[in-house]
């Protein structure tokens, strides 16, 4: 087998998901352990990550997605090396994903691994979920050519990576990075050294809160899935969160923050400058012709049916659009 261009550190959940992402679109993936095993130790995990990756790809088969035929080949295109290896594989890598345990000492054992072994126009990046990419840059040789990745579960199958930047990283890496993950059909969305990223941050926040719901009885867990599935789940599958704030009205947002932070918690639901700033200005959102958007010399017609295009594909995507009554009842 030809040597692989991606390689993925650590053959735990991150490791085996990317792996399956990359043979999925057709590339020779490398999946490398840098623990120290017995031969027995080696091939029980081996076996384990193999099966893991072909019982993903059966699933999505199974469900129709792809000819259950290619499977087989997908998982070829997959090679599991153990610690001995590590340095060849990395060594003719082109982008590595270190997917090691989340704590600071084994990513600066992966790191400096990584660094020494690679070629020095290998792009590194960081899966981790918890940790600053700030905090990772002075443990890896290279620093310009390093980035936080993060990919959001199940990894193969979300198109969305993260992309975490910091103020060394070299913006011909940044555009490679962006045109790697995309042509493997993810959709990779930028960020800084922010904690959280953007889909952890904002999702932690509606979890906690439905949480609470739970809590203080507001409504059963089975109807708060139910609203969030049929309610804001579709209309933030056709828009994004900002977008929606224009389309609605930021002034809706300034007034709804201002009446929750009075009757639930006054710092949970504490409107942001930004927000009290474009009320102030004027900036409303599409009625006004700008918001968190400039709809300056854009026909709001077009957009508007653009829309109503997006949520009624939902709609129909979830069964819940149904056809025009053709006769009056009483």
């Amino acid at each position: 087998m030809s040597a692989a261009r991606f390689v993925a550190v650590g053959a735990g959940r991150m490791g085996r998901s990317i792996a399956t992402a990359f043979a999925y679109a057709g590339h020779r993936v490398a999946v490398v352990d840098l623990r120290s095993r017995t031969p027995d130790q080696w091939q029980a995990l081996q076996q384990e990550a193999s099966d893991e990756v072909r019982g993903s790809l059966n699933s999505l088969a199974e469900l129709g997605a792809f000819d259950p035929a290619l499977v087989a080949s997908m998982v070829a295109r997959v090679s599991w090396v153990n610690e001995a290896g590590a340095d060849a594989a990395l060594a003719q890598a082109e982008m590595v994903f270190e997917g090691v345990p989340e704590t600071m000492a084994a990513k600066q054992s992966a790191m400096a691994r990584i660094g020494a072994a690679c070629r020095s126009d290998a792009i590194i990046t960081s899966t981790t979920s918890s940790i600053l990419v700030t905090d990772l840059v002075p443990w890896v040789l290279g620093p310009e050519r390093f980035l936080n990745i993060h990919w959001l579960n199940p990894a193969y199958l979300i198109p969305v990576v993260e992309l975490s930047t910091h103020p060394r990283l070299d913006p011909a890496v940044l555009a490679r990075a962006k045109a790697l993950m995309s042509a493997i059909g993810k959709l990779p969305v930028v960020c800084g050294p922010t904690p959280g990223y953007i889909v952890p941050r904002l999702q932690a926040l509606v979890m906690n809160e439905a949480a609470r719901m739970v809590q203080e009885g507001a409504a059963t867990a089975e109807e708060i899935d139910l609203a969030t599935r049929y309610g804001m789940g579709l209309r933030f599958a056709a828009l994004g969160v900002i977008e929606f704030i224009d389309v609605g009205g930021n002034d809706i947002l300034f007034h709804a923050s201002r009446e929750m932070a009075a009757s639930i918690d006054p710092h949970r639901y504490a409107t942001p400058t930004i927000v009290a700033d474009k009320m102030a200005q004027g900036q409303l959102g599409l009625k006004t012709g700008a918001g968190f958007y400039d709809y300056d010399g854009r026909d709001i017609a077009a957009y508007r049916r653009d829309i109503l295009s997006r949520t009624l594909a939902m709609l129909q995507h979830a069964g819940h659009w149904h056809p025009p009554a053709t006769t009056t009842h009483d």
